[in-house]
This record gives C-alpha cells, structure tokens and sequence, in this order.
C-alpha cells in the first residue's frame, strides 16, 4: 500500500500522487506569536513532524514551508497593553516557539517566512486580483469580492457551508466599506499608533489570509503539493486562501490536511478560565521526549483531551520502550535502526495512523523482551533495530534523545556505583538482607534504581 492521506477538500483517504515524482512541498500554517506557546500549539508542530519524517523515509525529498504571522491584531493589542513594540512582542514569542519546538524533537523547516518580510509579494497578488475583477480598494482597504468569485449561491470547499448560511452580515468589521459584509480584507488602512508599509492603494498592513498565499506560492510555487493547519483553520482561513488564490489562477493546494484540537478536561483552552497548558507546565510532569510520546500517539484528526492521567499513561508506556531499549544494548551492544516492520509501514501509509503504529511497537518490544529473559541475544538484536527503526520514524528513538550530558557522565557514575553494588552484593551473600536493602534504597534516594537480573544487578538514573 502506498501512502494515502485524508484530503479535507474531498473529505477522503486518497492514494498521495505529489506533483512531481520524488519531491513534495508542504505548506503549513505556523505561530502568530502574541503570546507563548500552549500544547495545542505543540501537538500541530509535532503531527507536521512525524509527517515531515514519514514523507522523508518514503523517499521523497521534502520542502516544508511553515509560516510566521509576526503582524496581526492580537500582537498589535498585546504591544498597545504592555507598551512594548509590536515587533519586540512577536520576535520574543516566537523564539518561545521556536525553543518548543527543538524540546520536542521537531525537525526544522526548510524555510520559515514571516509575513513582514513579504509585503511585495502580497501587492502583486492584490494587483492581480484588482486586474481580475475579484477584488476592490475602499477607504484605504482592499477586499475580496466573495460573490464574485465563488457566486451567489456558492459552496465553500473545505467547510461546506453555503455563502447564504454565513454570520448575520451586521457583525462583520468595516461594513460599511464592502461590496458585500461578506467580503474579507486583504489589506487594511493604516491606523494611528500601527506599523504600516506602502502600496498603490494607500498605507497599512496585510490582513491574515493574503499572508499565507503571497508566501506559500513563493517558495511552493503556485500549485503544491501539501498544505496543512488546525481544524480551527478551516472556516475561514483556509477557505480564504483557496478563493484569493484560485482567482489569481494558481491551482494552490492539492491536498488539504486538518489536526484535530486539544481541549483540557473536555473544555476548550481559555485564558479567560485560566486552563491554557504551557509547555513549563508538562515539563514539571514528563521528560521532553515523553511530551512527544503524549502528543503523537492519538490520531491526528482526532480531538484530544488533555488530563494528567493521560500524560502519565504516555508517560509509562514510553518508558516501557526506552527500559527494552536500554537492556537489550546492554546485552547486544549498539545496534543500528534495521528495516521497518510491514505492519508499522502499512499504519504509517494509511493516513498517518500512528496509534496502530506505536501498537507494532509495543509488540515488538514484547517479543524483545521475552528474547531478554530467554537469552536469546539475535532474537533481542533484530527487535533491537526493528524499534529504533519505528521509533526514529516517529521522532522517539530512546537512543537519539539528549543524552549527551548523561553519557559523558555514566562511566564515572558507573565505576562509582559499581563499587556500591559490590558491597551490596557481598551483604547479600553473608544474607545480611537488611544491609542489602538499605543500600539499595540509598541509592534510589540518589536517583538510581538497581534491578536485579539473571545476568546480576543493572542500574540506571531515575527519570524525571
């Protein structure tokens, strides 16, 4: 089977053909960074990931554009609060943002534009939408003429709603100015106390929608092959993108891929409530690679609910794979990631299905298991490379995650505690249990857990 993604355009699973062989360019929604990053944020970062990686190991050669929105409403609102500078607001935030990420193990994109850096390309596409007759200046804006474009009694693509069906027309901003309430800004009239760039039709700044399309047909070209974002996108973002760009005659987007959104104890993320996640947060709960683990292993498009029970869960069931991982090298040594196992490969080719994946996994740790008690050294060795195989591909390879620090440590911990062991080990054999046992529960004092094996006692470091 090949790789087949559920393209929200047709609301199917179909077979992924990119537009030219062996190369995808993917396009993702990324930060409008008015404030740090919550772990709805961090799950979309993480899904495009595994996505990226997947893409990769299939052998297609990846450009990823992810965009940054650093001009917006709600930077301009938090600038006008706090008195510092707009530009200040979202490089701080976004550099929270790009540090989130990196925690997470997130690959880098090949570029990340930010919309200040695009205005030429924006006026040339609103010149080539005034030309067309899908767009109009009015009292120092420019708007897209919905009507128009799409027609009276059109259906929009990805959300399915009917132009007729939309929000009462006296709630939409500047009215009075528009063709049609329904119209949308490409760019907005400069206003005292705002940034502002110049064009034909009088100073301002882009409006949300035309920053995505000017960028992601730059450096995509203007038809490519993936473009993705939230759920929460779809209507209207992403509607607009597609009307703006289709009317200046780019083909865009040839499959549309929609995450699902994270709510916290079944209520949406509010800062009004007081229940947004931070990613300081999670960190006083799990380690980073166990955050990913967390956020990788439910579907998708699926929504997810954030409990502490459920990170604990995560947070066990990773350290299941890393404890396999840490004996079977071990006993085996280092051993490279080996193939992929069908299964894993089939889960991964039908529409990222990662929970049926990381089940491959855990089988598979399993079997490595049993092989460790039995003493079966190739039967570990395979199992070994087969689950640093699937979990590179996901971004959780045990043996790939930040232990720079703790392995350039370990030989002297390892002498040291070496030294203890054998002390306890002599205590155990004049049967002096509790002198055995106090040592034992010293050392979990310190951090480190000893397990006794058929092969004799092992150690390792406690995990946060």
């Amino acid at each position: 089977m090949s790789l087949h993604l559920y393209d929200t355009s047709t609301r199917t699973v179909r077979p992924f053909e990119p537009l030219r062989e062996g190369r995808v360019g993917m396009y993702v929604c990324g930060a409008t960074p008015q404030a740090s990053p919550h772990i709805g944020h961090l799950r979309s970062g993480v899904i495009y990931d595994v996505l990226l990686r997947w893409l990769t190991r299939s052998g297609y050669e990846v450009i990823f554009a992810r965009n940054i929105t650093d001009i917006d409403d709600k930077i301009i609102d938090v600038s006008a609060t706090t008195g510092v500078p707009w530009f200040a607001v979202a490089e701080a935030n976004q550099r929270v943002f790009g540090q989130g990420y990196d925690l997470l193990g997130c690959l880098p994109p090949t570029i990340e534009p930010r919309a200040t850096g695009h205005i030429p390309e924006m006026i040339v596409l609103m010149r080539r939408l005034i030309e067309a007759g899908y767009a109009y200046a009015a009292g120092g804006d420019v708007y897209f003429d919905v009507r128009a474009w799409v027609g009276e009694d059109g259906v929009l693509p990805l959300s399915n709603q009917r132009l007729d069906h939309l929000r009462d027309p006296k709630d939409t901003p500047n009215a009075e100015c528009k063709r049609d309430p329904i119209d949308f800004a490409l760019w907005k009239a400069f206003k005292p106390g705002e940034p502002f760039w110049e064009t034909p039709w009088g100073d301002g700044r882009p409006g949300w929608h035309l920053e995505c399309s000017a960028m992601a047909t730059k450096y995509l070209g203007e038809t490519f092959d993936i473009h993705g974002g939230g759920m929460d996108l779809i209507f209207p973002h992403h509607e607009n993108e597609i009307a703006q760009a289709n009317a200046a005659g780019y083909g865009f987007a040839r499959y549309w891929l929609h995450n699902g959104l994270l709510t916290v104890d079944g209520v949406k993320m509010s800062k009004s409530i007081g229940n947004v996640v931070l990613l300081p947060d999670l960190l006083k709960q799990a380690r980073p690679v166990e955050i990913r683990y967390y956020l990788v292993a439910a579907n998708y498009r699926s929504l997810m609910d954030y409990t502490d029970g459920a990170l604990a869960e995560a947070v066990a069931a990773y350290q299941r794979i890393e404890g396999f991982v840490t004996r079977a090298t071990e006993v085996v040594g280092a051993t490279e990631p080996g193939d992929l196992p069908e299964p894993f490969t089939a889960a991964m080719d039908d529409d990222l299905g990662v929970p049926q994946a990381l089940a491959v996994v855990h089988e598979t740790v399993r079997e490595g298991n049993n092989a460790l008690a039995m003493g079966e050294s190739a039967v570990v060795r395979e199992r070994l490379a087969a689950v640093r195989a699937m979990t590179g591909v996901l971004g959780l390879d045990p043996l790939s995650w930040g232990q720079d620090a703790e392995e350039d440590l370990r030989p002297v911990i390892d002498a040291l505690v070496a030294v203890v062991l054998e002390q306890r080990t002599a205590a155990r054999a004049r049967k002096d249990y509790a002198a055995a046992d106090a040592i034992r529960d010293g050392l979990a004092a310190a951090g480190i857990l000893v397990e006794d094996t058929p092969h004799g006692a092992r150690w390792e470091l406690k995990r946060a």
